[in-house]
């Protein structure tokens, strides 16, 4: 436990009770009250998580946006200050180095968001792909983030600040004050809610989580874990890198085609030309959602089988507590790859039987 990172956040966890687990590299409540009432409380008023272990690089300089478009996979031209995007580190066969969000702060400075457990791996990639007439500086250690999703949460936000949150759209990002400090807040999330995430410097989120809560307390907010972030992230397919995508998945066998950008404006990229067939004549297999049907939970690892043949593995699973149903996703060959299809998941010995389901599994009311 002593070798575990720790978040600005971490006593405050200790002293509200919170369960905690190794994560990673990171000491993490999984759970405060109860995974099960954490996550409805999201889908029906609002959670606060601590996500201070995500990674943030700055990309500054004349040379940020070509830099940018030559190693991830969406359009960074597309965007404008003020603007966020979901995006991938493809590597030569199309695979995902990390899934990644882009900040656009100005013309010549970008902030991007990474998974934790890749902040080391992701640096060294990009710093391996030549940045030119840039920089790019990992500034985690600078930076604490704390995210507030569920339907009440602009309502709850809106009481500690002068930003009209009505006016800040589903991926975009503004900088003013909140709770007297300066912060950047964005319309983003990992819960299929509506929600903000909020970044300020690690010596300041302690007052920000607190100053929260008290405008929360009367709305239904409570503090959240990593265990109910992610039955909510999966029940919207919110993909988890290292579970559902890897080195060894592409882009487009993981349902992410629509992050690759195949305009000719765009220029040639990292796996550009496999992504580009891919879409064009199909992958050989896909990521699929299902059902299990009747009872039983299949989880990370448990096998898949169509028939006797073993074709994988279920890649995320679990009960999802607000749909009251038992839930996955998991890779197919494309040809079975298709709603209602049928197979098993080898749960220690016995078999489950399963059916491809339409994905999000869960769509907030708009």
């Amino acid at each position: 436990m002593g070798d575990l990172r720790r978040t600005p956040l971490n006593t405050v966890h200790r002293e509200s009770g919170a369960k905690m687990v190794p994560f990673g590299d990171w000491d993490m409540p999984v759970e405060y009250a109860g995974l099960i009432s954490e996550h409805l409380a999201v889908r029906k008023a609002a959670g606060l998580f601590d996500v201070s272990h995500m990674g943030e690089f700055e990309i500054e300089g004349e040379g940020a946006l070509a830099f940018l478009q030559r190693v991830t996979a969406n359009d960074v031209a597309k965007l404008s200050d003020g603007r966020a995007q979901y995006s991938a580190l493809p590597n030569a066969s199309g695979c995902p180095i990390d899934d990644v969000i882009l900040y656009r702060r100005a013309a010549d400075r970008y902030l991007m968001i990474v998974n934790a457990a890749n902040i080391e791996k992701d640096l060294a990639w990009l710093q391996s792909q030549g940045p030119s007439g840039c920089e790019v500086r990992d500034v985690s250690d600078e930076r604490a983030l704390v995210a507030l999703q569920g339907p009440r949460s602009e309502s709850i936000l809106q009481a500690l600040t002068s930003i009209d949150l009505s006016q800040l759209k589903f991926y975009r990002f503004v900088e003013g004050d909140v709770n007297g400090r300066r912060a950047l807040v964005a319309r983003t999330g990992y819960t299929g809610e509506d929600g903000f995430e909020l970044m300020v410097a690690p010596g300041e989120v302690v007052e920000l989580w607190a100053a929260l809560l008290d405008a929360g307390k009367d709305e239904g907010l409570v503090p959240a874990g990593l265990g109910a972030r992610d039955t909510l992230r999966l029940e919207a397919r919110m993909l988890l890198y290292g579970n559902d995508m890897d080195e060894t998945t592409t882009l487009v066998e993981a349902g992410l085609g629509w992050v690759v950008s195949l305009d000719e404006a765009k220029g040639d990229y990292n796996g550009r030309a496999v992504l580009a067939e891919q879409k064009a004549s199909g992958a050989p297999s896909a990521l699929v959602g299902f059902e299990v049907v009747g009872r039983g939970i299949a989880r990370h690892g448990h096998p898949v089988y169509l028939g006797e043949q073993a074709v994988g593995a279920v890649t995320s699973g679990s009960y999802a507590p607000f749909l009251q149903k038992n839930i996955g996703l998991c890779y197919l060959p494309s040809a079975r790859a298709v709603e209602g299809t049928e197979f098993d998941v080898d749960v220690r010995g016995r078999r489950l039987p399963a059916r491809v389901v339409p994905t999000p599994f869960y769509k907030r009311p708009r």
